[in-house]
């Protein structure tokens, strides 16, 4: 790939309590390997799907990017991804990111995501997918907010029945697909620490899959989805926190969401991002029309097609 004439990459606004670490790209035998250390930490030592060193490697000889965050000579997480052609263009999918368990919250995700972006457009490439669970409203802050992501597609079940994930367990593989333009202005305006979406603007719209009980509680249900202007869709503060202590309840919010995600989605209305209320709920909000991209189509199922129920069943994955 040729690189571009001149690149300008904006310095993303950093965390205050960003602790001090080097971003670099691998180059080690031992540096794989501890990447797979940091797969097997953050999915399950019995994680099906581990990407091997060997792998790791090789990705980076055909533009593959395998970068770290290292604070000395520990390695404190990682971004994986491969590089192709799709659309008869370059793009990259991002495969993984993964942070060691004892320094999470601590926005090293998302300096990982900006380095990696950093890399790609020396490569001459600007376009970046990667997939997310839609339940997982603290992912869906950081790809939708923070980095300026948009979702292209809802793919029930992608990555199959089974990953032998404690993660995926009970709730299916269900993913947003996001669609990451590096040049974009949305993310140009993540880069330099500006809100992406006004969501003040969105405050009255209507809730489409849940109801409040007369104790306030926040429960999901199967709703009318009204032809709106916008739309608002709610998910779980914590999901695994719900699905340990009522997994029938988990199950019910995959369902409501996945409803109600396909249907606006094919429907044409766009996801604008995620935000949280005064009482911490976590709603999507979606419009109708937007910026012209294919979010207007939901996915087709990468491996396993439709979702059969799965409560206490095994599965697992945060491909990123």
């Amino acid at each position: 790939m040729l690189p571009p004439e001149e690149i300008q990459i904006p310095q993303p606004t950093q965390p205050p309590s960003q602790p001090d670490f080097t971003l670099r790209e691998l180059h080690t035998h031992a540096e794989y390997d501890e990447c797979v250390e940091i797969q097997k930490e953050t999915w399950g030592a019995p994680f099906t799907e581990i990407v091997p060193a060997s792998i790791l490697m090789i990705s980076q000889k055909v533009g593959g990017i395998v970068a770290g965050a290292f604070q000395g000579n520990r390695m404190l997480g990682f971004v994986f991804g491969l590089t192709g052609i799709m659309h008869r263009k370059p793009a990259h999918w991002s495969h993984m990111l993964a942070v060691r368990n004892d320094i999470r919250g601590e926005g090293l995700g998302q300096r990982l995501k900006w380095y990696q972006r950093e890399l790609l457009l020396k490569l001459g490439v600007d376009v970046v997918y990667w997939t997310f669970d839609p339940l997982v409203a603290r992912n869906a802050h950081l790809n939708l907010n923070r980095l300026g992501a948009r979702i292209h597609a809802y793919v029930p079940d992608y990555y199959g029945a089974d990953t032998d994930s404690e993660l995926h367990s009970g709730l299916g593989t269900d993913r947003f697909i996001a669609v990451w333009r590096l040049r974009d202005a949305r993310v140009r305006r993540a880069a330099e620490g500006k809100r992406v979406t006004d969501y003040a603007d969105y405050a009255g719209a209507p809730v489409v899959n849940s109801i409040l009980t007369p104790d306030g509680e926040s429960v999901p249900e199967h709703l009318d989805l009204p032809n709106a202007p916008a739309v608002r869709i709610e998910v779980p503060a914590e999901i695994q926190a719900v699905k340990k202590a009522a997994p029938e309840t988990a199950w019910q919010w995959r369902m409501v969401t996945r409803k109600a995600f396909q249907h606006y989605l094919i429907t044409g209305y766009d996801v604008k991002g995620i935000y949280r209320d005064d009482d911490g709920r976590p709603f999507y909000v979606m419009t109708r029309g937007g910026h012209g991209g294919q979010a207007g189509r939901a996915g087709k199922a990468g491996r396993a097609g439709k979702a059969g129920r799965r409560v206490g069943g095994s599965r697992r994955r945060r491909r990123e």
